[in-house]
């Protein structure tokens, strides 16, 4: 296993959640299409650049979605790298938005910075010395590099039980226990990197989450190859989980499992890439449609909300 590939989350209103993320974290839509079994509904891809693996948050949005609920069955926090130096950046960054934050207990002996998206999506700033070197920055992103997302920290995955998950994690998917701190532990495939890692809360006594706006969807973790996503797909169904079969997505192939805990657990290829159907430089500017879709282009245009990329002279967000 080599990482974190996306995690993929549900929102409301499309023009909203393209602001937040593009005009204040300073994400780039690396792709705009649409869900693949709701076709009537975008799916954005966030990320540098070039929508490295690691660096991916996706959208599924859907206009007037009710507002989900946190709790045990879920990602819970969404977590970004930072550099240390950016903290005082971020913090400045919010105050002129009017983002409410707030700077939360240091944990691991890293500070971070605690807020929600507009649709109530937790999220948190880490600033970690951890380096990842396969960021690409935008040089036209309203962010500068040197503030910049550094790609996925540690997200929280939260359980009633916990035990059979780090069985998974450990035992198949490769994490090694790297920190404890009361119910919270902190597993790596690699100490050096910041998209490698998960942080795993049980909490036996809280309610399961309900999956709608604001709140994660799924999390994916990467294979590099095809094959190596034949393989785990093999050993996941001689384990007797319920994996699907090999999905073409266009920009990455997939396969899904649910895992003890009851996350919707991913494996996705790092190839094709998002830049198969139009070039870097132009990527997100146009609704890319999965090719069985093409021939109905006319009417699903008409039916998903007009969006536009680039409202820099809109200056307040602050969440609902």
């Amino acid at each position: 296993m080599h990482g974190i590939h996306h995690i993929t989350a549900i929102a409301a209103d499309p023009q909203t959640n393209l602001d937040f993320y593009t005009e204040l974290l300073g994400l780039r839509l690396v792709k705009r299409t649409v869900n693949f079994d709701d076709p009537g509904a975008y799916h954005f891809y966030f990320g540098d650049h070039v929508g490295t693996p690691g660096t991916i948050l996706t959208f599924f949005p859907w206009p007037d979605a009710r507002r989900g609920s946190r709790g045990t069955g879920q990602v819970v926090a969404t977590t970004f790298a930072i550099p240390p130096a950016a903290m005082g950046y971020w913090r400045q960054r919010f105050d002129e938005w009017h983002v409410s934050f707030e700077m939360a207990a240091t944990r691991f002996s890293e500070e971070r910075l605690r807020f929600i998206d507009p649709d109530g999506l937790l999220l948190e700033l880490v600033a970690s010395e951890l380096v990842n070197d396969g960021i690409q920055f935008d040089d036209q992103a309203p962010v500068p590099a040197e503030f910049a997302l550094r790609g996925f920290h540690a997200p929280t995955l939260e359980l009633l039980w916990a035990n059979l998950t780090i069985q998974l994690l450990t035992e198949l998917f490769g994490f090694q226990l790297l920190s404890q701190d009361g119910n919270r532990q902190r597993f790596s495939l690699d100490p050096n990197s910041p998209n490698k890692q998960v942080d795993i809360v049980e909490k036996s006594n809280s309610p399961f989450g309900h999956i709608a706006a604001g709140t994660v969807h799924h999390i994916a973790f990467r294979a590099a190859t095809d094959e190596e996503q034949g393989t785990w797909h093999d050993k996941l169904a001689d384990l007797g989980f319920g994996v699907t079969p090999i999905i073409d997505r266009q920009y990455f192939h997939s396969i899904y499992f649910r895992e003890p805990g009851g996350i919707l657990f991913e494996i996705a290829t790092d190839q094709p890439g998002f830049a198969i159907d139009e070039p870097v430089e132009r990527l997100g500017e146009t609704l890319k449609l999965p090719p069985q879709y093409e021939e109905h282009r006319a009417e699903i245009e008409r039916a998903l909300p007009p969006v536009t990329l680039n409202r820099r002279h809109l200056r307040a967000m602050a969440p609902k």
